[in-house]
């Protein structure tokens, strides 16, 4: 899977999926599974590492898990979906060299095919026309997006007309700078289908109505893995009471069985 050939699925009217994997075990399961793209997201800094928000992942964790998922994938090269790995807070905001270092670390020293990035500020599309430019294929993202958490939070974004206006015109300018897809999360239905049929590159949808090209979500969620789901990603299945009981029922299990007493070995008779 090569990034051109999602906007030929666009073209022709096939719903597009993408799923998050953050190691070797989710990779396998996503792409067992039928993903068309597997998304390495920044995600992972709360469902894997721990943190409370996206912002303290690094770019060398984002390679690390990147190089992971890449190695769980067990079908032939020419038959798996396409990788995408998020470019990490702070590693394409601090100018357009370092931008395209990080972007080229991923797919240099990882199987990715393509990065994403969040964001359509003026700053941002220099980076995208930058990064296209030198040959590396890039997603979009915006609505709400989690490295922005301290200026937005996590509600819902784009619901008045001039902020719905103002990320139309940003993806616009995402897609004239030479995304190849662009990512929309949590924002009014209505505006993900106006920029479905405005666009000509594919908006995958999160949260954001089912008019899109396609849908994305967290693997983590979707499992039910996670503590909380958002409430535009309900569970499937509750994978975490599952997990627990399973595990609860090994551990009782060994315990009922207890331990097998130790006999003290026999005193031997003293040398004569």
């Amino acid at each position: 899977m090569r990034p051109a050939e999602l906007i030929r699925f666009k073209q022709s009217g096939r719903a597009i999926t993408m799923l998050t994997a953050w190691d070797g075990l989710s990779a396998a399961l996503v792409e067992e599974a039928g993903a068309d793209v597997v998304l390495v997201g920044d995600s992972l800094a709360m469902v894997v590492l721990g943190h409370a928000t996206t912002l303290p992942v690094t770019l060398e964790q984002m390679l690390h898990h990147s190089q992971a998922v890449c190695r769980g994938l067990n079908k032939p090269l020419a038959e798996r979906p396409l990788v995408v790995c998020d470019l990490p807070f702070l590693s394409y905001q601090c100018g357009l060299d370092r931008a395209v270092a990080a972007a080229g670390t991923i797919l240099k020293e990882s199987d990715a095919a393509a990065v994403k990035l969040e964001g359509g500020e003026p700053e941002v599309v220099a980076v995208v026309d930058r990064l296209v430019r030198m040959g590396i294929p890039v997603m979009g993202h915006l609505g709400l997006t989690p490295q922005a958490v301290h200026r937005l939070g996590y509600r819902r974004q784009a619901i008045d007309p001039r902020s719905q206006d103002k990320l139309h015109r940003q993806a616009k300018a995402l897609e004239d700078a030479g995304c190849f897809s662009l990512v929309v999360e949590h924002v009014p239905a209505e505006l993900a289908g106006r920029l479905r049929r405005n666009l000509s590159i594919p908006v995958i949808g999160i949260g954001a109505g089912s008019d899109c090209d396609g849908q994305v979500s967290v693997t983590a969620d979707l499992l039910g893995l996670t503590p909380s789901q958002p409430p535009f990603s309900p569970a499937r299945m509750q994978g975490r009471e599952l997990s627990i009981s399973a595990l609860k029922s090994w551990l009782t299990e060994q315990r009922d069985q207890g331990a097998t007493p130790t006999t003290p070995p026999p005193p031997q008779a003293p040398d004569c």
